[in-house]
């Protein structure tokens, strides 16, 4: 079978280098039959690509130890659906499956706009260029296919990745990051033919919403991950890893509202260039950092050294991009002008920049550390309160602009129009603030103020819909008449409930942490937990125990029953018990370690209001962005219209 895979991959490797030589020489030379052969070969990398990925699927699925990247990562005890996943697991099955995902991102996003030939003629050549290097990769540099003799078990999977939301986040990040490539290839594309209007945004904006909707809920989902599994009560540290997926995304929705003033006013096409490509290459560097073993985290499996390729390519595509736009600067400028600083361009340009710098923060923060140990030769790291600070710098004034933006008009804003827009959502914010400061919940500025903010922009989407249902004459046909808009503020809302979760679940938590003998208690926030026993588990490839916990308050009585398990091959790993309370929509939750050779526990207890807004908001994230990328007849009509020779793409 290997060889089976080999073979695939060097077909796979063939195809796209023709699809990027003869893809540009086709382009510059306008030879459309060449051309049409560049596209189909680019077409047919997916087949062929995915015929390895089978090969890979079936030697995870046998447990095949004459697989070398099997024998690293399964073991015949491994539960089969964790020994699928480990396809994505380690570093070549991971550059697989990029490689899979992005032939067949680009065939797809070729053939929908196959009748737009002048579109995609250099937009083919640049997802063969992506294409090359990652298939070289895997038949030159790292193969995912080399042989060794039969060994009688392999190393196993990481403890921590044998929970069911790994099966699903990091091909959910994937389908992120691959995703971006598409927006990036177009934008490339029109640079490279110097057609910068905005029929490659067109051709690319379901394309850049779902690329950014898989990114936000692959998140959501390993924030949930590490929330249930890790056992450290959070669900998001602030690792480099971490922060390479949100990175991406902050600069996808920088570009997602930055493009609907280009689209609506024709301003800002350098400033969305930069933001397409700052994505893409934002994803690139997250891959880099998983897979080159450049640093130390929970989320980065591999030690390698694949990280100086990865670095060459990265700093390639960033000089092309760079290059090409400073190239097509002159086609770029337009001659519209911000009217106003108090109009709606200018609430989306100040929402823009705020993410961006938040953006650029983040990344300062992982590259430092990187930094001062190649240049220095120290070791250091940036702290939590590091990013804190810049999130409440920056993320504060974004929550607020979502409740500003949607209600100020277009070009230009009288004060008379605004005191009459915002004097409700104004009065609710002040209402609640007030309130809120009653009841005790000072102790938090930031939280507060997240609180404050997010009844502000609550307000301001409940007064969109109320008055676009009276002129509609019904929310779902309000909808259906601006899908685009109101999908994105009931996305607006999904962040709205993500800030509340997260400010509730962050600065009013309790925390609290005691050694118990059997027959014990301890309190935490008005709840009694009391050890009862201690019981034994046993699994298809692991041993344990369970501390059993009665706990009561707040009227409710449950039970809880954290604990160890003790993988054959792994090793050991925590097992965190949580509770989900209806009456706070939060969390009690614990871990426990018990000495050896004694009953006495160590037991650890956070108590989380609000939390579970924040596994919530991933569900109407989700119904928001779909809303926004369902088909729109009328605005397929208009596009139509304004490109009447046919220019307007079919896109997704």
């Amino acid at each position: 079978m290997a060889p089976l895979g080999r073979a695939a991959l060097l077909l796979a490797f063939g195809l796209v280098a023709y699809a990027l030589v003869a893809g540009s020489y086709a382009a510059w030379k306008r030879r459309r039959r060449l051309a049409l052969s560049a596209q189909n070969a680019l077409l047919a990398a997916f087949p062929v690509t995915l015929v390895a990925a089978i090969v890979l699927f079936v030697a995870l699925g046998r447990r095949d130890m004459t697989f070398v990247y099997v024998w690293q990562h399964t073991s015949h005890k491994l539960p089969l659906g964790y020994a699928l996943s480990a396809f994505w697991g380690g570093q070549e099955g991971s550059l697989m499956l990029w490689l899979l995902v992005l032939t067949g991102y680009a065939g797809l996003a070729v053939w929908l706009n196959r009748r737009s030939p002048e579109l995609i003629a250099w937009t083919v050549p640049v997802f063969g260029l992506i294409a090359v290097f990652f298939a070289f990769m895997l038949c030159f540099v790292s193969s995912p296919f080399n042989v060794q003799p039969p060994r009688p078990d392999g190393n196993g999977m990481v403890p921590s990745l044998q929970n069911p939301y790994m099966l699903a986040h990091p091909p959910l990040l994937y389908l992120g990051y691959v995703g971006l490539s598409v927006p990036f290839a177009f934008a490339m594309g029109a640079l490279l033919s110097g057609r910068t209007d905005e029929r490659w945004i067109v051709a690319t904006r379901r394309w850049t919403l779902a690329a950014w909707t898989f990114l936000g809920v692959g998140q959501l989902i390993g924030a949930h991950w590490a929330y249930v599994e890790i056992g450290w009560g959070g669900y998001y540290a602030w690792d480099p890893v971490e922060n390479a997926a949100l990175m991406p995304w902050l600069a996808a929705t920088a570009f997602l509202h930055s493009v609907m003033i280009q689209e609506k006013r024709g301003m800002l096409k350098v400033w969305n260039m930069i933001l397409v490509a700052l994505a893409f290459n934002l994803s690139l560097f997250g891959t880099f950092l998983t897979r080159s073993g450049v640093i130390d985290s929970i989320h980065s499996f591999s030690k390698s050294s694949i990280g100086g390729w990865f670095l060459a390519f990265l700093g390639l595509m960033v000089f092309l991009s760079i290059a090409l736009i400073r190239w097509r600067l002159p086609l770029l400028r337009t001659k519209t002008k911000l009217e106003s600083l108090v109009s709606r361009e200018a609430t989306f340009l100040y929402n823009n920049l705020l993410l961006v710098a938040l953006c650029l923060t983040i990344l300062w923060g992982v590259l430092y550390p990187i930094l001062t140990d190649a240049v220095r030769g120290q070791s250091r790291s940036v702290a939590g309160p590091y990013y804190d600070f810049f999130l409440h710098t920056f993320g504060l004034p974004l929550l607020l602009l979502m409740g500003i933006g949607p209600l100020v008009a277009w070009r230009r804003a009288s004060l008379r129009s605004l005191s009459k827009t915002f004097v409700i959502p104004f009065t609710v914010a002040v209402v609640t603030g007030v309130v809120l400061l009653v009841l005790g919940f000072g102790s938090s500025l930031p939280g507060l103020l997240t609180y404050t903010f997010s009844a502000f922009v609550a307000a301001s989407i409940v007064l969109e819909f109320v008055r676009g249902r009276a002129a509609a004459g019904g929310v779902f046909r309000l909808i259906s008449r601006n899908r685009r808009r109101y999908g994105g503020y009931i996305v607006h809302a999904a962040i709205v409930l993500l800030a509340i979760g997260i400010a509730g679940s962050s600065a009013y938590q309790t925390q609290r942490e005691q050694i118990l003998r059997p027959g014990q208690s301890m309190e935490a926030a008005g709840y009694t937990l009391t050890y009862a026993g201690l019981t034994g588990v046993k699994g298809s490839n692991y041993t344990g125990y369970r501390v059993q916990l009665a706990v009561s308050g707040h009227g409710e009585h449950f039970r809880l029953d954290p604990g160890a398990n003790h993988y054959f091959i792994e090793g050991v790993a925590n097992e965190a018990s949580i509770y989900h309370s209806p009456r706070s929509i939060g969390d009690v939750f614990t871990t426990a370690t018990v000495a050896p050779h004694t009953t006495n526990l160590d037991l650890k207890v956070f108590v989380k209001p609000l939390v579970n807004l924040i596994w919530v908001a991933g569900f109407v994230f989700v119904a928001g962005a779909l809303i926004a990328m369902w088909p729109d007849a009328v605005e397929q009509r208009r596009l139509a219209a304004r490109y009447a020779a046919g220019a307007a793409p079919a896109g997704i």
